[in-house]
């Protein structure tokens, strides 16, 4: 009798909730219906996402000592200086831009000068000689970024200007208690007849 029972109890359970289903099809169905599953896991996507990209955007970058221009297509790394010599400064600028040793730090009160090279057009992409190029499409709001201690710093262009070989930055420039950030090449590429300097600002 009790083998009888055991061999029964489970078409039983299965009988029992085929027919569950069936009566109670009208109110379930919806679970098997597969637009209103994936709506369901797109709204909790969407819930989900700004916090994931606040914490991407705000707390932690694993991109660090870079630069990256969106308007002129730059990504390039910020070279630190071993000291002020010219042989340091030719030798930092092969690899990336140059962070000048005089400046303030990226996010900082005070000014972070940049230098890049600039080259001739059609000058092969090597060694960074072309980085700073395009430096002149930049215009005022333009932004760019700089990632520095994992954290990325956006920066809005203000001004931009041109200044003679071996003329100074203004100084009212360097002694801003503003963060703000000067780029500065060549110009025109390839010759040595001007400064371009773009100012930015930081983006609070």
């Amino acid at each position: 009798m009790k083998e009888t029972i055991r061999r029964l109890y489970k078409p039983f359970i299965l009988i029992f909730l085929v027919s569950l289903l069936i009566i109670n099809w009208h109110d379930i169905s919806f679970i098997f219906n597969y637009h209103f599953i994936s709506g369901q896991l797109s709204n909790w996507w969407e819930v989900i996402k700004p916090a994931q990209a606040e914490l991407t955007d705000n707390d932690y970058f694993v991109k660090e000592g870079f630069i990256e221009i969106p308007k002129i297509g730059i990504e390039a790394p910020i070279i630190f200086a071993e000291n002020d010599s010219d042989e340091n400064f030719q030798k930092a600028l092969k690899k990336g831009v140059l962070l000048h040793p005089v400046s303030a730090l990226p996010g900082e009160p005070g000014t972070t000068i940049i230098l890049g090279h600039s080259a001739p057009v059609g000058w092969p992409k090597i060694n960074y000689d072309w980085v700073f190029n395009d430096l002149n499409e930049l215009t005022k709001e333009d932004e760019f970024y700089i990632y520095f201690n994992h954290q990325r710093y956006s920066y809005k262009v203000i001004e931009k200007f041109f200044l003679a070989p071996g003329e100074e930055i203004p100084s009212f420039d360097l002694t801003s208690s503003k963060s703000m950030v000067v780029l500065l090449s060549c110009w025109p590429p390839g010759k040595d007849q001007e400064r371009i300097v773009v100012q930015a600002t930081l983006v609070i």
